[in-house]
């Protein structure tokens, strides 16, 4: 199968003037003191009206003051102290997290990235709050293939932002991103969703669970975990990395990718429950996306679905009869988009579940039967 031409994408969890580590973008994973109340804003995108409270300006631009004020307070930043094995010497990272509360739980959490604080221990993360305070957390619960990490604090009075709902957004909805961006604190930018979905992101080999928010609103190292706030300020994602298109300096270039926030709010609950989240696996390891060319030569009339590179031997999908060169069309009647989509399925599947697969091989579609398992510990 065709493969494309790697492109660089860098993490942004890099410390104030430092480097972010630098990673490709290649399709390819295994299935394995407060301020006063803001005022009331809008249900609605905003327009070319300005909001309430706010001044007009000439031209007539959309304003977002009021969104800033609503969402600044539940903004943090993490800095966070790392054992390593070069030389013996800590490493120094630095990001954002916001303010969150998880639905059956009492309390506020900070809500980050994995890749900000992995390694450090709570005595050695420091969560200071746009109020100017700094608490360290009490634990710290991470899920490596999501990249999301929940601080649990113990503090009172902390403002916990409103949450919105990632899956109503669409292509051109504007949005807002808070963070500390190269160690400027309690920095907002701005832009519009580009693109969902979006899967064809490898930024470690921890990350397998992928369906980001593309956005051209600025991040850069340093925002890491900060959140993503859509006009009404609720927020709807997690701020993660951004793509550089080969570039050293690691600065943004008009793309960046965000966890959408009803991934978080269900891996976050699954912490705090379970302390760890349960995904389904099957067992294979998915090709990468398919072209139009192999799609041609295979029989396919549409460019849909996952091209199965390999199974695993003795996981369900083996077992099922499963074979390298099979493309997954569907799960139960969910049409599947394309690796990173049936990965992602499969993930929030629970394990025990029997599911359905439409598998295109040779030239035709066929019914494979099979049984969900848990991923094994050492995949997690």
């Amino acid at each position: 199968m065709k493969r494309h031409a790697p492109v660089f994408v860098a993490l942004v969890a890099a410390f104030a003037g430092g480097v972010a580590a630098q990673v490709f973008l290649v399709p390819r994973s295994p299935v394995a003191a407060q301020p006063a109340p803001p005022p009331t804003l809008p249900d609605r995108p905003p327009s070319l009206d300005p909001l309430p409270g706010s001044a007009p300006l000439p031209g007539s631009v959309p304003q977002f003051d009021g969104v800033v004020a609503k969402v600044m307070p539940s903004v943090v930043s993490v800095d966070a102290v790392k054992q390593t094995s070069t030389k013996g010497k800590p490493a120094e990272d630095s990001g954002s997290g916001v303010l969150m509360r998880f639905e059956g739980f009492r309390g506020v959490y900070a809500v980050t990235n994995n890749h900000v604080v992995e390694g450090a221990r709570p005595t050695d993360i420091l969560v200071t709050l746009n109020d100017g305070r700094i608490l360290n957390p009490e634990r710290v619960l991470v899920d490596p293939p999501s990249d999301v990490a929940v601080l649990v604090l113990k503090a009172d009075d902390l403002p916990a932002a409103d949450l919105g709902d990632s899956d109503q957004l669409r292509p051109g909805h504007w949005v807002l991103a808070f963070g500390s961006p190269l160690g400027f604190n309690q920095t907002v930018t701005h832009g519009i969703i580009s693109a969902k979905d979006r899967g064809q992101v490898s930024l470690n080999n921890t990350i397998r669970i992928k369906e980001f928010l593309q956005s051209d609103a600025a991040i850069n190292p340093g925002s890491s975990g900060g959140p993503l706030a859509d006009a009404s300020g609720r927020i709807v994602g997690i701020n993660t990395a951004i793509a550089n298109g080969g570039s050293t300096t690691n600065t943004f270039a008009g793309i960046s990718f965000s966890i959408p926030i009803n991934l978080v709010k269900r891996v976050g609950k699954e912490l705090l429950e379970k302390g760890v989240v349960t995904r389904g696996y099957l067992g294979m390891q998915m090709a990468p996306m398919l072209d139009a060319q192999t799609a041609v030569k295979l029989g396919l009339t549409r460019l849909r679905g996952a091209a199965v590179e390999s199974t695993h031997a003795n996981g369900p999908a083996a077992r099922a009869g499963i074979v390298a060169g099979d493309v997954i069309q569907k799960v139960g009647g969910v049409e599947v988009r394309d690796e990173n989509h049936f990965i992602n399925i499969v993930g929030a599947l629970p394990p025990g579940e029997q599911i359905r697969l439409t598998v295109w091989r040779n030239r035709q579609a066929r019914v494979i039967d099979l049984t969900v398992a848990d991923w094994p510990t050492g995949r997690r």
